[in-house]
């Protein structure tokens, strides 16, 4: 009797299904990435977009840039307008007492009395942290805090300043300038300073503040015979020299 043939473990490669065949390109797959299929995530903005971005920026630095433009022809025009001017300064008056000059320190009390026009039709003109000083030979002798004020249009105003000088080292060498000058030719010529903070206004128009220095040169002192009292030379108004 024949035997039934025992069962192989191994099938029959004839017998088995052909392989499937591999999707197509940008077909879904289970494996995002490949055959075509773009990461998650990934998002390239379209074409019109883009260019829309570049535009929008494009007009908001031209906006930006023609206000700016607009804003100093505006400010030009306004300035060549009211066309501001600085104001003329001249010390119309000087006393000097209680002069006393050692080998090298000086006391005396200087006063004077600075005359201020304001030459503008149109503005006015502010003055802030005012200050004068005294000096010899550029050497600072004294000086003094001003009160603040504000000059109308066309305006003149009489400023008095007090600067007094109590033992106040100037050291040999300038001591010895004064009391020769003092001698030979019965005067002492001193500098007087104004410093000022200042702005211009003309209804809701204004400037920038900026920095006033006013130059008094050679302001000269005639003393009374030999004592220690004197006053401006000639007494006539000595102009001064105005920088912003």
């Amino acid at each position: 009797m024949a035997s039934d043939p025992k069962p192989s473990g191994i099938a029959n490669p004839a017998a088995r299904p052909p392989p499937p065949p591999p999707p197509a390109y940008g077909a879904p797959t289970a494996y995002p990435g490949y055959y075509g299929e773009p990461y998650p995530g990934y998002y390239s903005a379209p074409a019109h977009a883009q260019h829309s971005s570049t535009t929008l920026l494009r007009r908001f630095l031209i906006i930006i840039a023609a206000t700016i433009v607009a804003t100093g022809v505006a400010i030009f025009i306004t300035w060549l307008v009211l066309r501001p001017r600085l104001p003329i300064f001249s010390i119309s008056s000087a006393s000097l007492s209680s002069f006393n000059l050692s080998s090298s320190q000086l006391s005396s009390d200087l006063s004077v009395s600075i005359s201020v026009q304001n030459p503008n039709h149109k503005m006015t003109i502010h003055y802030y942290d005012f200050r004068a000083e005294a000096l010899y030979d550029f050497y600072t002798i004294s000086d003094v805090a001003l009160p603040p004020m504000d000059q109308k249009k066309g305006n003149v105003t009489e400023i008095k300043a007090r600067l007094v000088a109590m033992g106040e080292f100037v050291g040999e060498d300038v001591g010895q300038r004064i009391e020769s000058e003092r001698r030979t030719m019965g005067t002492v010529g001193f500098q007087v300073r104004v410093l000022s903070l200042v702005r211009y206004s003309s209804g809701f128009w204004w400037t920038r503040t900026n920095v006033l220095r006013v130059f008094c040169d050679d302001v000269r002192i005639k003393f009374a015979n030999a004592t220690a009292n004197g006053g401006l030379l000639d007494g006539t108004a000595k102009p001064c020299l105005v920088r912003l």
